[in-house]
């Protein structure tokens, strides 16, 4: 009599089956945070800088965002789109924003003029040595926290928004600003305007795409420009690509516009007499 196959067998060898696809993106992961890791652990990591202008005058530089890169083992700059995704709510992550705020600082300390805004998570804020690094710097300096902006993205903050408010109170106190990141990317809510203080507002910038021709982004940031104006944010739009896009989102009453059309990311500011500056070394 044949025996009943026994369920929950597995593939000869004890190997369960997996999806192709589960693995193929697995795989790609692990070899990403690879990357990354053998880039912190050689001080392979750096800062793009972007400029940020005014909507009015466009030659005229209101701050500088500093957009986190890393140098891949053949030497080349990969942006933070190609593998933040992998690593950031891992430790690789909090370590990667430890390195993008102390890259950001030793900037505003070299360059008194200087404003500039770093990208950090709300995971980080509860991070001991992030956390660290920003009230060492911004009690050493007194003037450093006002040429400070932290931008949070809309997701991050509604992962925990009562730490994320906390945070944000006790550093405004230090003059430090806060710009919303991404805003329009996810599920948005109103309630972020009344429960956090923030003092920019960034529109994600898929509203900027045709923005010229299609109506409804017109209207949808023609919206948010007003409301970051009664509650006295200065509005920014991102993705600004085209000279007659930047006219119309300064037409629809944006503050400041960022994007190709003002200038690429480069690890080679204007301010930079010589080659890009890496994390320092141990």
């Amino acid at each position: 009599m044949r025996q009943r196959k026994k369920k929950g067998h597995k593939p000869e060898g004890g190997r369960e089956q997996r999806n192709p696809l589960d693995y193929a993106v697995a795989t790609r992961d692990r070899a990403t945070l690879d990357m990354v890791e053998a880039a912190i652990r050689h001080k392979q990591v750096m800062l793009a800088y972007q400029p940020i202008v005014s909507a009015q005058h466009t030659r005229q530089v209101a701050f500088y965002e500093g957009l986190l890169r890393v140098l891949d083992d053949t030497g080349r700059i990969i942006p933070a789109k190609d593998f933040m995704g992998a690593v950031e709510n891992t430790e690789t992550g909090r370590r990667l924003d430890c390195l993008a705020l102390e890259l950001g600082l030793e900037t505003l300390q070299a360059q008194p003029g200087l404003r500039l805004s770093i990208n950090m998570s709300a995971r980080s804020v509860g991070y001991a040595p992030w956390a660290d690094i920003l009230q060492r710097a911004v009690g050493r300096v007194s003037t450093l926290g006002e040429r400070l902006i932290l931008e949070i993205s809309e997701g991050s903050v509604n992962q925990v928004p009562d730490i994320v408010q906390n945070f944000m109170t006790n550093m405004r106190a230090r003059n430090v600003s806060f710009a919303l990141d991404d805003f329009g990317a996810g599920m948005t809510s109103l309630q972020v305007f009344r429960t956090f203080p923030f003092d920019f507002i960034k529109l994600d910038g898929s509203f900027s795409r045709d923005i010229c021709t299609d109506r409804a982004n017109q209207v949808l940031a023609s919206a948010v420009a007003a409301i970051a104006q009664k509650f006295d944010m200065v509005s920014v739009a991102s993705r600004v690509e085209a000279p007659r896009d930047a006219r119309v989102m300064a037409e629809l009453g944006f503050d400041c516009l960022q994007g190709f059309a003002f200038g690429a990311p480069t690890v080679s500011p204007p301010w930079a007499d010589t080659g890009p500056k890496t994390a320092k070394q141990g």
